[in-house]
């Protein structure tokens, strides 16, 4: 049985991060990244189906932008009791519980019959998904090379808008009355979503547990030997010069107190940083996401089988933008890289609220200016959790990943569907200007902060980020 203050001194974040990059990494990629599409997939239906949804369950905009929000609190539940579970239980055994949570729940959803069991059953999805940012996130930094590290993670948190393409595809498809059944289309999209999280459930088993949690966990030996099967993988690694060790003190879990002073009193700026990214890129992103089949259909009078179209391009420019900027966060820096993309996108949405509050646009400008505004706020938004994934200690890794998107999401994100649903109802652009300009100012001010006192973490071991709390 592990001591509680068993010593162990090994090599094991320096073998990790000396490896060339490889099948393994890939593997990787593809197991936690094909989660973010299904995430995608799930999202966009459930926005491109509102007006599939506000007839066949007699919703409105306010009861839509109150099942978004109930999502999104799950969420935020979620990732605060999941994420405490991750440090406590290992990143692996998250993986299986909180896809289970989300498989169930979203095919519940396909059941629904009133706004009362679509506001739960999102809810209770919402709850699986925040899980997964933390189990995921934690995992990416801790096995991907640190010279990678940063564009690994933005290009993964990005493929959530291959999903959202899909899912905008798909709600061409489901909403086709020549097709299907209007009231049975967007159960089915639910449905779909559910088969796909079972694929996913057993692409996980070909993930290792993290050879970095296991050794704060006194778990040596299983740590040496999932890192030996990983470098078996590689051809002969060099060993001319020797290795950096770490020595700390393992224990099973780390005390709520301790979490406490190292966000609010040892780190206590990085934790306002954390702060001011997540919940800046929530707000934007949830505000605009989740209500933008109803400023199409309202505004531009799209109908509503047609918003997948629109919905489209936002993904793939969503997409691109980590996939073709996101290595300048690894060798131009994270603090340039972060500062710039939060501005430009609040500057760029600014600029795009005051033609649609002036309806110079129509609905294919109003996407075209979507679709540049997120190629860089894509960027943006991953960057906030790559920055609140790294920067803190490597025994409260996944509890901090939860605690800066519940805290984050609940003041942008919660929030922001429920206003833009009421200021969309009142059927003035003036209105919805002026949440469109309250967005881009707080994405400005975020990015000031991360400028000011962002921290320098490209291309450096996880351990020389954040000191261990554990360190001897």
């Amino acid at each position: 049985m592990m001591q509680e203050q068993q010593v162990v001194e090994t090599d094991i974040p320096a073998r990790l991060d000396r490896l060339p990059w490889g099948r393994f990494h890939t593997l990787v990629v593809a197991a936690l990244g094909i989660t973010w599409i299904l995430d995608g997939l799930e999202v966009t239906l459930a926005g491109s189906l509102a007006g599939a949804l506000k007839a066949s369950l007699h919703l409105s905009n306010t009861d839509i932008g109150i099942a978004s929000s109930a999502y999104l609190a799950g969420a935020v539940l979620g990732a605060l009791f999941f994420g405490w579970l991750t440090d406590r239980l290992g990143r692996k055994k998250l993986f299986f519980i909180t896809i289970s949570v989300y498989l169930v729940a979203t095919a519940a959803t396909a059941t629904s019959w009133s706004i009362e069991s679509f506001a739960l059953f999102r809810f209770i999805t919402g709850a699986g998904i925040g899980g997964e940012y933390a189990a995921i996130n934690s995992t990416i930094q801790e096995l991907v090379p640190a010279r990678v590290r940063g564009w690994t993670d933005l290009v993964i948190n990005g493929t959530f808008w291959i999903g959202a393409a899909l899912g905008a595809l798909g709600s061409l498809v489901l909403l086709d009355a020549q097709l299907i059944d209007p009231n049975f289309g967007w159960r089915l999209g639910f449905l779909i979503g559910a088969g796909l999280a079972c694929f996913i459930f057993f692409m996980r088993f070909w993930i290792p547990e993290s050879p970095r949690w296991l050794m704060t966990h006194g778990h040596v030996e299983e740590a040496e030997r999932i890192v030996a099967e990983i470098e078996s993988q590689f051809a002969p690694l060099p060993t001319a010069h020797p290795l950096a060790r770490v020595r700390l003190r393992a224990r099973k879990s780390t005390p709520l107190w301790l979490v406490n002073q190292t966000l609010f009193k040892q780190h206590r700026r990085r934790t306002f940083v954390g702060l001011s990214l997540m919940a800046a890129q929530a707000f934007f992103y949830n505000a605009i996401f989740f209500t933008y089949a109803l400023i199409l259909m309202d505004f531009y009078g799209v109908a509503s089988e047609r918003v997948g179209l629109y919905l489209l391009p936002f993904a793939i420019g969503n997409f691109f933008g980590p996939l073709l900027i996101g290595r300048l966060f690894d060798t131009h820096g994270r603090r340039m890289m972060i500062a710039f993309t939060y501005i430009a996108s609040g500057i760029l949405l600014a600029l795009t609220g005051w033609l649609f509050m002036q309806n110079l646009i129509d609905a294919t400008a109003q996407t075209a200016c979507w679709t540049i505004i997120f190629f860089f706020a894509s960027c943006a938004a991953s960057s906030a959790y790559l920055t609140v994934s790294e920067t803190f200690p490597l025994e409260i890794r996944a509890l901090a990943i939860a605690f800066f998107y519940a805290v984050g999401t609940g003041i942008g994100g919660i929030l922001a569907p429920l206003l833009f649903g009421l200021l969309i109802d009142t059927g003035s652009r003036v209105s919805v200007f002026w949440g469109y300009l309250f967005g881009s100012a707080i994405m400005i001010f975020a990015g000031g902060v991360g400028w000011r006192w962002g921290i320098n973490a490209e291309r450096k071991p996880l351990e020389d980020v954040a000191r261990p709390l554990t360190f001897v």
